[in-house]
């Protein structure tokens, strides 16, 4: 039972939200390994599994938060949480570049999946940021665009085993390119049963973490008089995607680079879910003509971030300034210019 935050100190919820963040930390770590074996006990590849099992994991915090926002008549945070989140996620990859040494990460982690991914990623962007313009429309409370979100998810994931199974692209293998069999054991140490229980008792502490940082934040806002969107964007994203950044830079650790570069664009492309189950909670019409200004211009500032990443990913720059790809560079410069605008120009 959660207390009444409401009566909680600013003080306190400071704390609580410092809390939080930090089990989704222990959280996340832990899931990194367990998704590496479930990569070798299935048999579906890193890219993938990085995908589909850690990128949805590590993303049900920031899930349960939009979603209890949108429930609560709180569309501003609801969207600028799932917005900032995938920008932030974006970014993160920049920051794990920084920390691999021996090439560009874009240039090591070659996969034809995480390119497909990436394109999935841009088209979902896309979709919100129109329906934004369209006629406020909805049944029963929902717009169609919600299930031709979560349509075009499941096709496009589709695709991307198809694109593994079937490959008709391949990358050129260089001395830096990171291949599976190098770093997957012949045989995980633990079993599939007991993976997907670990798996699933991790996604469900992340899950209830989630519902307190939905409140936590809701009287944060309320206390300090900031705005929603910006709490949402850059506080409350940022906390629930610290599991993104942890298990990317352990996956890089352990030498699995496209599970890392996988989770990360995975996520996004399922944090992009987030607006079609917040407009599904949300009774008061269609979520996405709540869009503010910041809010477009977050989505719009992703996209084109994800187009600098897919353009990186197929140039494969071995080395750039201070040994990261140019890609990285120009993420970086996006996301802290994103920052500066959104939170000093509110």
């Amino acid at each position: 039972m959660l207390p009444d935050f409401d009566s909680l100190s600013l003080s306190i919820l400071i704390g609580i939200f410092a809390v939080c963040t930090l089990i989704i930390l222990i959280a996340g770590t832990r899931i990194a390994k367990v998704a590496e074996g479930l990569a070798v006990k299935t048999g579906l590849g890193q890219a993938i599994v990085g995908a589909v099992f850690l990128g949805i994991s590590t993303s049900l915090s920031g899930t349960i938060l939009s979603f209890y926002a949108a429930a609560n008549d709180h569309p501003a945070l609801a969207i600028s949480n799932a917005v900032g989140g995938i920008a932030a996620q974006t970014f993160f990859l920049a920051i794990a570049d920084l920390t691999y040494r021996k090439a560009n990460l874009e240039h090591a982690a070659s996969s034809l999946e995480n390119l497909m991914q990436s394109g999935l990623l841009v088209v979902m962007l896309a979709i919100p940021l129109m329906t934004a313009y369209t006629m406020d429309f909805h049944f029963l409370g929902v717009h169609p665009t919600s299930a031709i979100l979560i349509g075009f998810y499941l096709v496009g994931m589709h695709w991307v085993k198809c694109a593994k199974d079937d490959p008709l692209w391949t990358a050129k293998n260089t001395a830096q390119t990171q291949m599976e069999n190098q770093n997957e054991q012949e045989d995980a140490p633990m079993s599939l049963k007991r993976l997907l229980s670990e798996f699933a008792l991790l996604a469900a502490v992340t899950c209830g973490i989630g519902i307190a940082l939905a409140k936590t934040a809701i009287t944060l806002a309320d206390r300090t008089g900031l705005n929603e969107t910006v709490i949402g964007g850059f506080l409350t994203s940022v906390a629930t995607s610290l599991p993104e950044l942890v298990t990317t830079l352990a996956a890089i650790r352990r030498g699995a680079l496209n599970l890392a570069v996988g989770d990360i664009i995975g996520g996004n492309s399922f944090d992009v879910l987030f607006l079609a189950g917040s407009d599904m909670f949300y009774r008061a019409g269609s979520l996405y003509h709540h869009m503010s200004s910041l809010d477009m211009l977050m989505l719009s500032a992703t996209i084109f971030m994800t187009g600098v990443l897919i353009m990186g990913m197929i140039r494969r720059e071995r080395s750039g300034p201070i040994n990261i790809g140019f890609e990285s560079v120009i993420l970086i410069i996006t996301y802290a210019l994103l920052v500066a605008f959104v939170w000093f120009g509110e």
